[in-house]
């Protein structure tokens, strides 16, 4: 593919010429594939809109390299930093207090007073970040309500030569968006992730708890229709007829053309790095319909859950 480059200095070098003209260009990182653009520059954002065709409320996660970077554009507290040295970089998102005199788009937050971050763990994009001035804001590279892409070919799949710039990071390991947590008002987490509820409240020493329905979109994964394939999808069943795609989970289904295997051996982990390869793959075998097994709803089980119940809206 012409568009895909691979992981170099020299791409690496265009990729940064393409982001300082404001250009928007599609990234790897560790949850899924993103388009990336100028976190401060108006035009950028009004791309990354307009190519994914993203309602406007809702908001853009802003990608930083370092601490060093963010303490430019939010406030932060001793609960923030507490989650950051245990989980970041990693697939953590967090929701904090824009500074007034934060340069990020406000078309990048949606005008709101908060602002969603995250440090990448992925060493392609972290590289990336380190070589800019600005930080990056980085949805999923998919058309808004599409399975999120897990390869370089996937955002091919979405947009063909639309862009023109693909840096190549090889699979997503996680495969599943961030973990989103509030830190601005009470603390939440507002979207399921591979960093369990259990697991921050944990370090927090406290109970946190998930949110379970908004009007106010404060960060992204909040919309009702999500991560879908357009296809309908049924979830907790026990059978599908030889016309539907069947997915499941564990070793006790046989092998079967129309049945789609997240993870033979049942691991959660497994299942979630191809859930959205799963999706994509039964979508281009043009299936009409897709049943699926019910997932144990525990650890990484509760995103996959999230986004199981999402696309099927």
């Amino acid at each position: 593919m012409k568009n895909i480059y691979k992981n170099s200095l020299v791409n690496l070098n265009k990729a940064k010429k393409f982001l300082k003209k404001n250009n928007i260009i599609a990234v790897p990182t560790e949850t899924v594939y993103g388009l990336a653009g100028n976190a401060y520059s108006n035009t950028s954002i009004k791309k990354i809109y307009k190519l994914k065709k993203r309602p406007k409320k809702n908001p853009l996660i802003i990608h930083y390299h370092n601490l060093q970077a963010l303490k430019k554009d939010a406030n932060i507290d001793e609960k923030f930093l507490t989650l950051y040295k245990k989980f970041s970089p990693g697939p953590l998102t967090y929701v904090l207090q824009k500074k007034k005199e934060s340069k990020i788009s406000s078309l990048a937050n949606a005008n709101l007073k908060s602002i969603a971050v995250r440090f990448p763990k992925n060493v392609v994009i972290r590289n990336l970040l380190k070589q800019l001035n600005f930080p990056l804001a980085i949805p999923s590279a998919n058309i808004s309500s599409n399975v999120s892409p897990i390869k370089a070919i996937d955002v091919v799949d979405e947009f063909g030569k639309k862009i023109s710039f693909i840096l190549d990071g090889g699979r997503s390991k996680i495969g599943l968006e961030s973990t989103v947590i509030s830190l601005y008002g009470k603390t939440k987490i507002l979207r399921p992730g591979a960093i369990s509820h259990k697991k921050i409240g944990k370090v927090l020493k406290t109970n946190i708890s998930i949110l379970k329905k908004t009007k106010k979109l404060r960060s992204p994964g909040l919309l009702k229709r999500h991560y879908s394939p357009g296809i309908p999808i049924k979830l907790n069943c026990k059978k599908a007829d030889s016309k539907t795609a069947f997915v499941v989970f564990g070793k006790k289904y046989k092998k079967a053309k129309n049945i789609f295997n997240l993870s033979l051996k049942g691991s959660l982990e497994e299942a979630a790095k191809n859930l959205y390869k799963t999706l994509r793959k039964i979508k281009n075998l043009k299936y009409k319909k897709i049943n699926v097994v019910k997932i144990p709803n525990q650890n990484i089980g509760i995103a996959i859950n999230d986004r199981l119940k999402r696309a099927s809206y």
